[in-house]
């Protein structure tokens, strides 16, 4: 067993080998403070027949016990991967899994198991650590070595590994990741912060992975690492040439040029058949159905090569726009008539469906992972049928990136959001992408922003977001504005960008290539910014403010607070007095204890108010000298109990009746005033004829339990 250990921005990392996991091709435990992972990577021994992509997979799994606690639920074990694991787990993989060789068909599984965990080092970025080295002492072929870091921006300082605290004050929180020469990932959010800062932030983050790439060279260098050598399967060099001389540069060009994603789709493969279909007469059809995988490839790094040039020497992209134009833009608001907000947001053939849905404070969220627990009132689903990119698939639960793209979207769009106090409600938006051709999840911001004004979501302003790409060639650096699909899958970088016109409220990028400057990514930015202010104004156009008066088929919310040591009174004992109020009015009721905030829930203002002012009645403190019309409730030989609150009930003492005792029935509704009160809350009533109080300036309105108001 060997152990490292080094103080790197802050922090000391410690490592060890040697211990556990012996029959994993690697194995690393790592620790940042307090929080432990165990990285490990496994290839299998055969190939995978039949696929054109590395078979990567990685799994994060969070252990309850690293965090000294135990699963809720039932069953009481950790069961399928939650979206804070399965967010973790696209954070390690989305870095490595450049670094793999192209033509690697070995299944890879590299499995973080968070072991030990504190309140302030994120596993996630332990594991990208642990991750790295473990494949880089492994035989597994892998070529390079990275790390992450967790960023914050407090004060304008830079804080590495921030905790809550520093988070609540901090303008930016964002993972950053990459090698030695570049930054390759970044996610996260922020509060408007500028471009310049964005660029500053990023590069000094870079500092950082640099000295822990440092520290894991140490620990390299004290292996003597034979990676296995692959099969590399190549094209027949006379099929390759016969294939390359079929290839007509022009007519290849006219079909990448093919307007429409399908029609394009279509366009190109009809081509690859036909010079498919020529090699087999020539070689026969059996063997160039074994080469298909291998003359696929072949023809998409053609094609790939082809769009760039076209891009570099021609000026145009593959729909004909120019490097800064975006696609043309529809937003459409208030389709849906039941739902409670909607809009449509249309960019060239990407096309987000977003819909508001409004409820109340008991929809919350409830949030029980290793190290977060609590509630969460804002919630961003998004969802990507196969129908929107043609294609046919099983219908199955939320895929992996379907949750990473929703929660780029969700982190884009609650900035803007109200506080609890300035509107009561949960809000669920859910993005269904009904085309799709690129930038689908900023597309999402889009459509939600615009549905959440329509849904009359009090929003400071509007969010909007652009997907960049990047060309780099020896002759030429280019960055393109709202990518296509084709431009992410054959571009060098692909990064989101979302904010309102004051500045960015999210980022992600992912970048293939090294080399990317400080200038260059100034410029894509500020390329990105004009984009993103270009988006907005097609956002006001549609609706330049959130709707007065939110949907009739939105529940009515009213918040009332009281005294915390007063909320025992609400309930009742057993419960009576707010289940009462609960039948009476036709509402629900949320009650938190610890703050005294009472939320009343309904379809009906007139009940819910009505509900609010019975439940401050209750609350109320009783003052001598006040009047109120209470009902007569029990009925004993030296007077009679008034109930003049829910639940305040006052001695009528016979003395201070003006009425014959005897004619007085349980129901009755009299006209009292509070005589006394004793130290111990008890108060006495006194009985008043319709002259005592004339000249009474402070009057309560009548209190019947149950009564139903206009």
């Amino acid at each position: 067993m060997k152990t490292w250990k080094r103080e790197i921005v802050g922090r000391e990392f410690f490592v060890e080998h040697g211990r556990v996991a012996k029959q994993a091709n690697g194995a690393i435990m790592a620790r940042i403070g307090e929080t432990t992972v165990l990285a490990t990577v496994v290839m299998a021994d055969s190939i995978t027949e039949g696929i054109d992509f590395v078979p990567l997979t990685v799994e994060f799994q969070e252990r309850f016990y690293a965090a000294g606690k135990i699963p809720g639920g039932f069953i009481k074990r950790e069961g399928k991967p939650s979206e804070m694991a399965i967010l973790s787990a696209r954070t390690i993989d989305r870095p490595i899994r450049p670094l793999f060789p192209k033509d690697l068909r070995n299944e890879v599984q590299v499995v973080v198991t968070v072991i030990s965990a504190d309140a302030i080092n994120p596993p996630d970025i332990v594991g990208v650590f642990a991750t790295s080295l473990a494949l880089n002492i492994s035989d597994i072929p892998f070529n390079g070595i990275v790390a992450a870091v967790r960023v914050g921006l407090v004060d304008g300082e830079v804080v590495f590994f921030p905790t809550e605290e520093q988070l609540q004050k901090s303008l930016l929180d964002i993972v950053v990741a990459g090698t030695e020469d570049a930054i390759t990932m970044v996610e996260g959010e922020a509060k408007e912060v500028s471009e310049s800062q964005m660029v500053d932030v990023l590069f000094r983050a870079h500092d950082a992975i640099k000295q822990i790439i440092d520290f894991q060279k140490e620990i390299l260098s004290e292996f003597n690492i034979t990676k296995i050598n692959l099969e590399k399967k190549l094209l027949p060099e006379e099929v390759l040439s016969d294939f390359e001389s079929l290839i007509d540069e022009s007519e290849l060009r006219n079909r990448l040029l093919t307007q429409g994603k399908k029609a394009r789709g279509s366009a190109l493969d009809e081509y690859y058949n036909k010079i498919s279909n020529s090699l087999k007469e020539k070689y026969g059809e059996e063997k160039i159905e074994e080469l298909a995988i291998l003359l696929k490839d072949a023809y998409e790094e053609r094609l790939k090569h082809k769009m760039r040039r076209i891009i570099v020497e021609e000026g145009i992209r593959l729909d004909l726009r120019n490097p800064k134009q975006i696609r043309p833009i529809s937003c459409e608001i208030g389709l849906l008539p039941r739902v409670h907000g909607s809009a449509l947001f249309t960019r060239g053939e990407t096309q987000s469906l977003g819909i508001v849905t409004l409820g109340a404070p008991m929809d919350e969220q409830i949030i029980d992972s290793l190290l977060e627990e609590g509630t969460k009132r804002f919630m961003l689903h998004y969802n990507f049928p196969p129908f929107s990119t043609g294609e046919v698939k099983p219908l199955r639960g939320p895929s992996r990136r379907e949750i990473g793209h929703g929660y780029l979207a969700e982190r884009a769009l609650k900035f803007i959001l109200p506080n609890e106090n300035e509107f009561p409600y949960t809000v669920r938006v859910v993005s269904e992408i009904l085309e799709s051709n690129g930038s689908s999840s900023m597309a999402t911001v889009c459509s939600g922003s615009l549905a959440l004004m329509d849904a009359g979501v009090p929003v400071s302003k509007h969010v909007a977001g652009v997907a960049m790409g990047l060309i780099l060639e020896n002759d030429a650096q280019i960055v393109l504005t709202d990518i296509l699909g084709a431009e992410d899958h054959w571009g060098d970088m692909d990064f989101k960008v979302a904010g309102t016109k004051d500045g960015i409220t999210a980022f992600q990028m992912d970048c293939k290539v090294s080399g990317v400057s400080r200038d260059l990514l100034e410029r894509a930015l500020n390329q990105a910014r004009e984009a993103r202010l270009y988006v907005l104004e097609k956002l006001y156009e549609a609706i330049d403010k959130p709707r007065e008066n939110l949907s009739k088929y939105a529940p009515v919310i009213k918040v009332t607070n009281v005294d915390p040591s007063r909320v025992a009174e609400i309930i009742g004992p057993g419960g009576r007095v707010i289940k009462g109020i609960i039948k009476d009015y036709d509402v629900k009721i949320s009650v938190d204890d610890l703050t005294g905030r009472v939320s009343v829930i309904g379809d009906d203002q007139t009940k819910v108010d009505a509900a609010i002012r019975q439940i401050n009645g209750i609350v109320k403190e009783i003052v001598v000298g006040e009047i109120f019309e209470g009902k007569v409730t029990r009925i004993e030989p030296f007077g009679v109990f008034v109930e003049v609150a829910p639940g305040k009930i006052g001695l009528l003492h016979q003395s201070k009746l003006v009425r014959n005792l005897k004619s007085i029935k349980i129901g009755d509704i009299l006209r009292v005033k509070v005589s006394n009160i004793d130290n111990s809350g008890r108060f006495q009533l006194e009985e008043l004829s319709d002259d005592d109080d004339q000249n009474q300036t402070q009057k309560n309105k009548p209190y019947k339990k149950g009564r139903k108001e206009d």
